[in-house]
């Protein structure tokens, strides 16, 4: 093999390895590599074929594969060609990318994906500020976690994670054919309604009812490529009406989480979500009492919600065969309350915050009695 054949073997496998930022997976494994020659000015030329016109992540990968040549050839120029694949090339991939599977429901019970729907009885406790710093904990222990809003009527995820531009509309997933790429933030994927919403409607609302609803679910759980996850999280609506049927009937054996504060106004309705989660064939994985006391500057107590719900919650949902605990206490936090207002997750900006640090614990009790891709008990990682 003379110099320059070498080159270009060297260049196509460092190009080779250029992960689609969008996929997560490398452009080899993709097909996306097209070519890769000799230049006739002494550099190399690359010929990359993205998914789609006007692919989001076109300028990421051009840079990326530009890098990555450039490693290998030095001061040589670098010639980037970006093309397109052809329907068929598509379709082989979306095929590929569902591991040969026609579409439908990767989440069954076979699957070694953990899923949990967070729930809770009455909307306002923090569920979804739950959901969303959970998952990123959980991406920051090195698990693969993907996230469905299914709180279509009050969606908040793309908000909380950061997916959200200056006018409040949600980021946009790329579609291939049927298959959609939902986006990423803070390494958890994520999808939800307000993503799908029309120009300008960010701020309206989702009038829909039980069909429609049970639609978007069903669509979120087998045309949304998540790959392989070792976590998914479902963001519930409060209460115990057509969604959390829905889940139930398409995901039976997920855990939930029930998600309440103290008072007792919460406390009581909380249950109910539980109690309809376990009718469906779903185990209670726990209980996290949100907004509970918080230390103040002189190092007394502030409880603005009182005591006792969680506890409450606990008893009520345990059973001969199951006992319920509460798993973490959250504390009122303005870290916690500014992070999410401002899209980034407090145990990520603030990592040693009270409130991060009881996410924190919920992280490590999920990964404590998970399981991962593998099939292994999940180690704690150490932080």
């Amino acid at each position: 093999m003379n110099s320059e054949t070498d080159r270009v073997a060297r260049v196509r496998e460092a190009v080779g390895a250029v992960t689609d930022p969008e996929l997560r997976r490398s452009l080899a494994d993709l097909d996306m590599l097209r070519e890769v020659s000799e230049g006739a000015d002494g550099g190399v030329r690359v010929a990359v074929a993205l998914t789609i016109v006007g692919c989001p992540a076109s300028d990421r990968i051009e840079r990326d594969v530009r890098h990555a040549a450039e490693r290998i050839v030095g001061d040589a120029p670098v010639e980037v060609v970006l093309g397109v694949m052809s329907p068929e090339e598509r379709e082989a991939l979306t095929t590929r990318l569902r591991g040969g599977r026609r579409r439908g429901n990767p989440f069954t019970p076979e699957s070694l994906t953990r899923v949990i729907a967070v729930t809770s009885g009455k909307g306002g406790v923090g569920k979804s500020t739950l959901t969303a710093n959970l998952a990123v904990a959980l991406a920051d222990r090195g698990r693969r976690v993907g996230v469905v809003d299914a709180d279509v009527h009050g969606f908040s995820i793309p908000a909380l994670l950061g997916l959200v531009d200056a006018d409040g509309a949600s980021v946009r997933p790329t579609r291939i054919d049927d298959l959609i790429v939902p986006p990423v933030a803070f390494d958890v994927k994520v999808v939800s309604i307000g993503m799908f919403l029309p120009e300008g409607a960010a701020r309206s609302a989702v009038a829909w009812r039980g069909p429609m609803l049970h639609r978007t679910i069903q669509q979120f759980l087998t045309e949304v490529y998540f790959g392989d996850l070792d976590v998914l999280l479902i963001d519930m609506p409060p209460g115990t009406g057509d969604i959390a049927i829905s889940i139930g009937q398409l995901l039976p054996h997920a855990d939930v989480l029930v998600v309440t504060t103290p008072q007792a106004a919460a406390s009581e309705v909380a249950a109910r979500s539980g109690l309809v989660a376990r009718q469906t064939g779903q185990s209670v994985l726990g209980v996290v009492e949100n907004m509970t006391a918080m230390t103040l500057p002189d190092g007394t107590t502030f409880d603005l919600f009182g005591s006792g719900g969680g506890d409450r919650i606990a008893r009520e949902l345990s059973t001969d065969a199951e006992t319920v605990e509460v798993i973490a206490r959250v504390p009122l936090s303005r870290a916690l309350r500014s992070g999410g207002d401002e899209g980034e997750p407090v145990v990520r900006r603030a990592p040693d915050d009270a409130a991060s640090l009881a996410i924190q614990q919920v992280a490590d009790r999920i990964l404590l009695s998970g399981r991962p891709l593998s099939g292994r008990p999940l180690p704690v990682t150490p932080h």
